[in-house]
């Protein structure tokens, strides 16, 4: 996968996005008196549910360039080792860019620590940031929340963006963070909840050159991971899988893997998951069908057609 999407950067010229991002493939939790409960879950906090949720939490890498999508990495986060450490591990790993590319994340990882691992591999961050993140406007300390209670859609650095065909009200703040030194911070609003607290929400760039409009288009850039895990729950049973190892479960994952991208690459070049899906189905059924009609037409009687069928 490396190979295919840094060969295409070099070819393109285009950037590498590497995209990372969490989710939980939920269980039932198990009863007390239950003998072989199944390894490594627990329950984390699901973004989605707004609850606590029991089961395995997912730390899933995706690589992209120039419109090829594909998954790099699927990996359990258990207790012994913080998500934060994994993805700076994986920073770690990966070949230094070809062209100059981007890291995007959600508010998770916009850590100091993981955007220093993904700029030693030529990789700035855009991501999501916590409204809780401590700026320093004029010098003066001020919470994100807090500071936004006092813009103006007037403010010299307050502009309006189109971003996906929706408008937003951007307030553009360039300067320190905590751990950071230099950054821009994005503060937006809807066009229509301007000053509404809780729609509120804030991005990071660590590449100060770019335009407030590209920062927001790239962050955008990151929904096809949130694709995959809808991919992988609703076609390749990441949240009906019933194996009790960890070991197991891990391989699982891995063939959960190489089946997503033998789907994405079904034709010998990159295609969408959904197409690649799709042409797999027919696939097994021409050949069941084939069995069908060989075994029929070998005088099979009905009871082993029917063996078959069942």
């Amino acid at each position: 996968m490396i190979q295919i999407i840094y060969r295409e950067a070099q070819l393109s010229g285009k950037p590498v996005f590497c995209i990372v991002d969490d989710t939980i493939a939920s269980h039932t939790k198990p009863s007390s008196q239950a003998l072989h409960p199944i390894e490594a879950a627990y329950f984390h906090q699901s973004h989605l549910k707004g609850c606590q949720d029991y089961g395995h939490q997912v730390v899933s890498v995706m690589l992209s360039c120039n419109g090829i999508i594909l998954n790099y990495a699927v990996i359990l986060y258990g207790k012994s080792k913080s998500k934060i450490l994994i993805v700076q591990e994986i920073a770690k790993e990966l070949p230094t860019a070809p062209v100059i590319s981007c890291f995007l994340c959600d508010s998770w990882y916009t850590s100091a620590k993981v955007m220093d691992s993904f700029i030693r591999k030529g990789f700035y961050t855009i991501g999501a940031l916590r409204t809780n993140r401590i700026i320093y406007p004029c010098g003066i300390r001020r919470k994100v929340s807090e500071f936004a209670l006092h813009l103006r859609k007037t403010d010299p650095n307050v502009s309006l963006v189109t971003v996906d065909g929706r408008g937003f009200y951007v307030y553009r703040y360039e300067g320190k963070l905590n751990d950071i030194p230099n950054a821009v911070v994005l503060l937006s609003y809807p066009e229509e909840a301007f000053g509404v607290p809780k729609a509120l929400r804030v991005f990071i760039s660590t590449n100060v050159g770019l335009s407030t409009q590209d920062i927001l288009d790239t962050y955008t850039k990151r929904w096809p991971i949130e694709l995959f895990f809808r991919q992988s729950k609703g076609k390749l049973a990441l949240d009906t899988y019933q194996i009790r190892s960890r070991q197991g479960i891990e391989r699982y994952w891995l063939i959960m893997s190489l089946a997503h991208y033998m789907c994405c690459m079904y034709s010998g070049k990159y295609g969408t998951f959904e197409e690649g899906y799709h042409y797999f189905q027919k696939q097994v059924k021409i050949e069941q069908v084939t069995k069908l009609h060989s075994i029929i037409k070998n005088g099979a009687s009905l009871e082993a057609v029917l063996d078959m069928v069942g």
